[in-house]
């Protein structure tokens, strides 16, 4: 069966990295585009980034354009997400989703609905 399985949340200071990792099996990640979402507690969950699987292009929210950066490596079935200058307002669950054809001009990419596969999601906390 098909799985997404997030990776390398934890507590980091305002100001700091994190790198966050997607691990996709079962093919699941070959020909999808992936995505990131957050979810802050009582919040909705809103779209982070996503990047497609045909060329690579990304898109990102503009709350973290400049400081977050989405990649992929399909030889390892593996989507990253390198979060720099980290705020207060980026703590939260952080989920990553895969769907055919989602992140392209024609789609927004960063909504939720337009993703079937999701993972579990790992917490980060932007904290002193």
């Amino acid at each position: 069966q098909a799985q997404l399985k997030e990776s390398g949340g934890g507590l980091v200071q305002p100001g700091g990295s994190l790198r966050l990792s997607c691990r996709g099996s079962g093919g699941i990640l070959d020909y999808n585009d992936i995505a990131w979402f957050r979810q802050a507690p009582g919040k909705e969950r809103e779209g982070v980034s996503c990047i497609a699987s045909s060329d690579g292009s990304a898109k990102y929210a503009d709350s973290v354009k400049g400081r977050f950066i989405i990649s992929r490596d399909n030889s390892m079935n593996s989507a990253y997400l390198q979060m720099n200058g980290l705020k207060p307002d980026d703590t939260g669950v952080y989920y990553c989703a895969a769907d055919f054809m989602t992140c392209r001009e024609n789609r927004n990419g960063l909504e939720s609905h337009e993703y079937r596969s999701w993972g579990k999601g790992t917490l980060v906390t932007v904290s002193s």
